[in-house]
């Protein structure tokens, strides 16, 4: 395995990149997010963002374990699923809000949460009893309850993919053949459902923890054939890139996300592997080195996608409204520049508020 230390300046610009990439790719008019990862793939941040999740909580599952005990470990993770909970119920909210600030002000938008204003209108309190139930998931805050289920199923996984990864990585894919079939279990309101379905997407998750947990990469690339991996993944990440630059093939079913379909986590695994070369080059450390407020947004990861989530849709609501859905290149670049400048000034102001902060309210990374 890599030195913890180099590893998590490389996760930290990682988590910090694809949250960026996050904000824009949910700007209709964003100009930065024709170039971004599903333009060229037929997966895009969310692979990304669900792998780097599982590769961080097996690092924090490590450092806990060494400096304390396996029960700590665990406690802490409990901790952290409610704090995502928490986090979700938040952002849940805070859609509800800026939805509901908007269309007051006549601004429409596709992303507003129109009907669930109309469902908390009609009858409030079994609206927000089913945001508090998971039966209710507003825009862009559906992929937290998803990694609630995560951190709180982790204390079981953890140990596994240490002792005996392939059982692991075979409950996994088992979990995963069968998550559309209980798609219809999954607690859901009348004409909802969640937008990620966790059995589904605990395989990329899997993956993540099993990547960080066995030196697989290191193994794999240091053998005499190691490179026919390597142009196998380079073989997958050409031939999905030549498929969705295709006409005609840039739109895809909702389920075949919402349930991981087999050719997103391939397409992901083929690009995650060479980016694992890149890493081991040490070309990530140097740009990470060279981009610092980068790699601080992914250490406050959690603030920073429900700040993210909430500029994402009042920017992506604003610039819909003004040029009536039309793509339009200055406002959509300034549009882009306001929303990471944004998410990086909420970040960068978060420190010295949680310093002023009492203990028990400061906001969790």
């Amino acid at each position: 395995m890599s030195q913890p230390s180099s590893r998590l300046v490389e996760l930290d610009f990682f988590r910090g990149l694809v949250l960026l990439v996050i904000v824009v790719d949910h700007i209709g008019g964003s100009i930065l997010s024709r170039f971004t990862l599903h333009t060229y793939a037929l997966c895009d941040a969310a692979e990304v963002f669900v792998f780097l999740g599982g590769y961080a909580s097996a690092t924090a599952w490590a450092a806990l374990c060494a400096r304390r005990t396996e029960a700590a470990a665990r406690q802490r993770f409990i901790r952290r699923a409610f704090e995502i909970y928490r986090a979700f119920v938040v952002t849940a909210l805070l859609m509800l809000l800026v939805s509901a600030i908007l269309l007051a002000c006549d601004i429409t938008a596709p992303n507003l949460t129109v009907t669930d204003l109309d469902d908390l209108a009609l009858a409030p309190t079994a609206a927000l009893s089913d945001i508090v139930l998971l039966r209710r998931q507003p825009y862009l805050a559906g992929v937290l309850p998803m990694y609630a289920w995560f951190a709180l199923t982790a204390p079981l996984a953890l140990p596994l993919a240490h002792k005996k990864p392939w059982w692991l990585l075979a409950l996994s894919l088992a979990l995963w053949g069968l998550a559309p079939l209980a798609t219809p279990w999954l607690p859901h309101a009348a004409g909802t459902q969640w937008d990620f379905n966790p059995l589904g997407w605990q395989l990329m998750f899997v993956f993540g923890v099993i990547a960080r947990a066995q030196p697989v990469f290191q193994r794999v690339s240091a053998h005499r054939l190691g490179w026919i991996v390597t142009l196998a993944a380079l073989a997958v990440v050409v031939a999905c890139a030549a498929w969705r630059l295709s006409p005609g093939n840039a739109v895809f079913d909702s389920d075949l996300k919402r349930n991981l379909a087999w050719f997103r986590a391939l397409n992901f695994l083929g690009i995650a592997w060479l980016t694992a070369h890149a890493v081991r080059l040490g070309w990530t450390k140097r740009l990470a080195c060279a981009l610092p407020w980068i790699g601080l947004i992914g250490r406050k990861g959690l603030l920073s996608f429900v700040a993210g989530a909430v500029i994402s849709l009042v920017i992506d609501s604003l610039l819909y409204w003004y040029t009536d859905g039309y793509l339009d290149v200055p406002l959509g670049l300034a549009a882009d520049a306001l929303a990471l400048g944004s998410l990086l000034l909420v970040v960068c102001l978060s420190g010295p508020l949680e310093r002023l902060l009492p203990a028990k309210v400061k906001v969790s990374a």
